[in-house]
């Protein structure tokens, strides 16, 4: 038999419990849900580095924040990475293909791609009347153009009204065949019609949605819009009054405290993640109905997640769950191997995507990879993959974090004020509690706070000597790495 094709599909700030197989009281993902029905579900998925370009470095390159240098977010960086996961498809014969977002620089950069269905969303640095003609988002992106040859010269991914950091809601204004969510699933469509037949092939459905701006289809914004929601976690150490200062900025990282702003906004997070997900459906069904969705990979992920006002927060780079748990489901197809449905709760992250894919289609992997193939895991060959993770956001008024998270805990440092947390996330999935003072776990924290001064040891910012932690030393965006 010939290799497997893989179906890589791909959100952008979802949130890792925001499925109905995770138990969420409220979204429904029928279709994702019956690919974890179906395959295996990754309980403890993690983004090391939790805001859009350094995650996708990670899922890209297979590398670690380390190895591709982006400990933080930064515009107009040039990536200049060897071993792509789509350019080691490429070399072995695969027909690869990558449609909707990959938010690299430069715009429409391949990473090993042989072809691009490029929309990277509402990019503020390739909109701007700086940015060189060719960089510029009415240019180079794809879907903009198709929007506005199917409506007219004005259409914007803009014009629904919401901001694309923002909680501001209001359901899309085109009809809802044109949303850039749609376009992703039929031009995933049109290329299973259309693929060339003689190789397997390597695509990546890569959806901007649930990211903001919030503007989910009417039909789906009403599914949740009278709806009695979750209400956003609250701990016992929130800082309520970053947002009640700030609770007028319509993008601020601290959210806002009116009830009904809130409601609208999870409303239309929760409507955008079901419309994604029906879309989603399609992409499964045009496999089946080409009788390849046996010889098929399908394998599931976010760049990171979204506060959604947990803990009085908005956005992601924050190092609470909300904002580094994604989503990660693989379905391997019953022609290619025979997985068991399963469950782990081994601590994973975007890195291993790139290692277990090549492995499972009998690919070498790269030596810059810093990831570990799930394959044995999946085959039940081991039951152990890492003992810990290190994750990290550099930012700004005195964010910048780092943590260590396992299977039960996680400890959390600011690297500019010393401060730090400690969760029991067996206990405390909603990280209520902060238990750093807490003398019965001490012994554990002084464990994980070992494994990040080692992390840590020798890092250009100077944070560890490798015997201690250093704070008020300069966050970086970007560190050097080995290419």
């Amino acid at each position: 038999m010939r290799q497997p094709n893989i179906l890589l599909l791909m959100c952008d700030q979802f949130r890792g419990d925001c499925l109905s197989i995770q138990d969420h009281p409220d979204v429904k993902t029928p279709f994702l849900d019956s690919i974890g029905h179906q395959g295996v579900v990754f309980e403890n998925a993690y983004s090391a580095t939790p805001s859009c370009i350094p995650a996708r470095a990670a899922l890209l390159t297979g590398r670690s924040q380390e190895g591709h240098g982006r400990v933080g977010y930064q515009d107009n960086v040039d990536w200049d990475y060897t071993h792509y996961m789509a350019e080691e498809f490429s070399n072995a014969n695969y027909q690869t293909q990558c449609i909707g977002k990959m938010h690299v620089h430069p715009p429409r950069l391949s990473c090993g791609f042989q072809n691009l269905k490029l929309h990277d969303g509402y990019l503020a640095c390739y909109r701007d009347n700086n940015a060189p003609y060719w960089m510029h988002q009415s240019v180079h992106d794809d879907y903009l153009f198709d929007l506005q040859n199917q409506t007219n010269r004005f259409s914007d991914v803009t014009s629904s009204g919401p901001e694309c950091n923002s909680w501001v809601t209001h359901p899309w204004i085109y009809e809802e065949r044109f949303h850039p969510t749609n376009w992703v699933a039929d031009q995933s469509i049109r290329f299973i019609q259309t693929r060339d037949r003689t190789k397997p092939f390597f695509l990546m459905s890569s959806f901007v949605r649930p990211h903001q701006p919030l503007d989910p289809p009417q039909s789906y914004f009403d599914m949740y819009k009278d709806k009695d929601l979750r209400r956003p976690a609250q701990g016992d150490w929130d800082d309520n009054e970053r947002t009640k200062t700030h609770k007028f900025q319509y993008d601020s990282i601290y959210g806002t405290d009116d009830p009904n702003l809130q409601h609208d906004a999870m409303a239309g997070y929760y409507a955008s993640i079901t419309h994604v997900d029906h879309q989603i459906g399609r992409i499964l069904l045009a496999l089946q109905e080409d009788g390849i969705l046996e010889d098929t990979i399908v394998c599931f992920v976010s760049d990171h997640g979204e506060m959604l006002f947990d803990h009085g927060l908005w956005r992601k780079v924050f190092p609470y769950q909300g904002s580094v748990h994604i989503p990660f489901l693989m379905r391997v197809g019953k022609n290619i191997t025979s997985i068991p449905s399963n469950t782990f709760k081994e601590v994973v992250e975007l890195r291993d995507v790139m290692p277990t894919l090549l492995d499972f289609c009998g690919i070498s992997i790269p030596n810059t990879v810093d990831g570990i193939s799930l394959k044995p895991l999946l085959e039940q060959k081991t039951n152990f993959i890492r003992d810990y993770l290190h994750g990290e956001h550099s930012f700004h008024s005195n964010l910048s974090n780092h943590y260590i998270v396992t299977k039960q805990y996680k400890y959390i440092w600011y690297s500019q004020t010393g401060i730090e947390q400690f969760f029991d996330l067996e206990n405390d999935p909603w990280e209520r509690h902060n238990l750093i003072q807490n003398k019965k776990y001490q012994e554990t924290i002084n464990v994980l706070r070992n494994h990040l001064i080692f992390e840590l040891k020798n890092r250009p910012e100077g944070y560890s000597d490798g015997t201690k932690l250093y704070i008020k030393k300069e966050p970086r965006t970007m560190i050097p790495y080995k290419n």
